[in-house]
């Protein structure tokens, strides 16, 4: 793929030079993800298929600039540096709109997403990027991308839901005083580094709690998240693994207010915390756009995630 073509050897030096993607072409060894998506196909019939490699990189690109489908061809169709990474040729022509919503698709059927994640993940911590002091525990509502239905219940009691996106569903914000509908992303970021290391996509219903001990990985050195993941079970399994345990405590109900300990040991733990809510922060503002869900569906919505975490990983161990 870093073969220079014909054309290529005519362009003047630097021309269509990207330092940033060039960092991160060389960072990991891309082998085992493309044995990994070389099983699938953008399309069964026609012309012979995009290199699978060449397809997962444009899909990438994708994350880090916040392109669409159509944004993507075009932007694949003129930038040298987009060409480079993908290992396109200039005489090469460009998978259109159909083709790369096609291999997408193909992922999410193939139900590549955690093992893409997990050997990405496993090159950035053999080449010592992890930290691993601890990790920082949070979740983020995101919308849906339909339209929300009524809000509120059927006259048989069911919560209202999206013909077009069943997976979607109700909660209320964190005051509790508004209701919210779509999905709600976790994720487990390693301290120091900033480098996601677990995540999962759920309906927004899902409580926090639910899912928290998937986003441990085992061997961090202690487990930093807000009171909303308060659970005796939890502490006692912290403690028997060894991880210490830097839960915040929840006031209990008919207490006026917490020991001033109990204050105290929340408030440092909320000052290292907030690590997470930068990340959330990238996430939702930055390029990556999950304030609202590209894709109907849970696996579809997974399957982005993943590659929009892979995608910010990357950006990140690069610099």
């Amino acid at each position: 793929m870093d073969q220079r073509r014909f054309v290529e050897a005519f362009l003047p030096t630097g021309f269509g030079r990207n330092a940033r993607l060039e960092r991160i072409a060389a960072l990991i060894d891309w082998a085992p993800l493309e044995a990994l998506v070389r099983q699938v196909r953008p399309g069964e019939t026609g012309r012979p298929p995009y290199r699978a490699l060449a397809m997962l990189r444009a899909l990438l690109l994708q994350q880090w600039y916040g392109l669409s489908d159509p944004g993507l061809e075009e932007a694949l169709s003129d930038r040298v540096s987009f060409r480079r990474f993908c290992g396109l040729a200039l005489e090469e022509p460009t998978p259109d709109e159909t083709t790369l919503c096609r291999f997408r698709l193909a992922l999410v059927k193939a139900g590549l997403g955690d093992a893409l994640f997990a050997e990405v993940s496993r090159q950035l911590e053999t080449a010592g990027f992890m930290v691993k002091a601890g990790t920082l525990i949070d979740a983020s509502l995101v919308q849906a991308t339909v339209r929300q239905p009524p809000n509120g219940s059927s006259p048989m009691g069911q919560e209202s839901r999206s013909p077009h996106d069943p997976d979607a569903n109700w909660t209320r914000t964190a005051c509790g005083t508004k209701r919210f509908f779509g999905y709600k992303v976790h994720v487990g970021v390693d301290q120091g580094s900033g480098i996601i290391r677990s995540r999962t996509v759920t309906p927004a219903k899902v409580y926090e709690s639910e899912v928290a001990d998937d986003l441990v990985i085992g061997d961090e050195k202690a487990v930093y998240a807000d009171k909303a993941y308060e659970k005796r079970a939890r502490h006692e399994t912290l403690k028997a693994r060894g991880i210490k345990d830097r839960i915040q405590h929840r006031r209990v109900r008919g207490q006026p207010a917490l020991p001033p300990w109990q204050a105290i040991r929340n408030k440092l733990i909320g000052r290292v915390r907030t690590a997470v809510e930068r990340t959330f922060s990238e996430l939702k503002r930055g390029p990556y756009g999950f304030v609202r869900m590209r894709y109907r569906g849970l696996t579809r919505c997974r399957l982005h995630f993943d590659l929009s975490v892979i995608a910010y990983n990357l950006r990140r161990a690069a610099g």
